[in-house]
């Protein structure tokens, strides 16, 4: 069982959750129930996974967990990209946070090869 609270990756997760929050506060009302709500779900799945895994048994479960983290990454990337795209977010907004869920779908792979090959 790890401290999840300690991992880079889930800190880095957990800062982009709360900036998606704030991002899509200013989203039309017509796309609460649509795209917020999937943005901030895909969002906070990302450093929930992170903590579900940590506080398990196993390594190979962990592992699991960082996938369906990778997973929710690769979705709110996408959901960005639109976001962008029809205007909700400023390019550069868009574009910087992209970067940033980038960088933590790198470390969720990173900290997945490192827990298969150690156990």
């Amino acid at each position: 069982m790890q401290d999840y609270e300690r991992l880079d990756v889930w800190r880095s997760a957990h800062s982009i959750a709360v900036e998606v929050y704030q991002l899509t506060s200013r989203f039309p009302s017509t796309e609460r129930f649509g795209l917020v709500g999937q943005m901030r779900r895909s969002a906070v799945s990302i450093p929930s996974n992170i903590a579900e895994g940590a506080g398990g048994l196993s390594s190979g479960e962990f592992a699991y967990y960082l996938n369906v983290a990778s997973g929710s990454a690769n979705e709110l990337h996408d959901q960005l990209l639109v976001s962008t795209d029809l205007g909700y977010l400023k390019s550069g907004d868009g574009e910087r946070l992209r970067n940033r869920v980038e960088s933590v779908r790198r470390m969720l792979f990173s900290l997945s090869t490192k827990i298969r090959t150690s156990h």
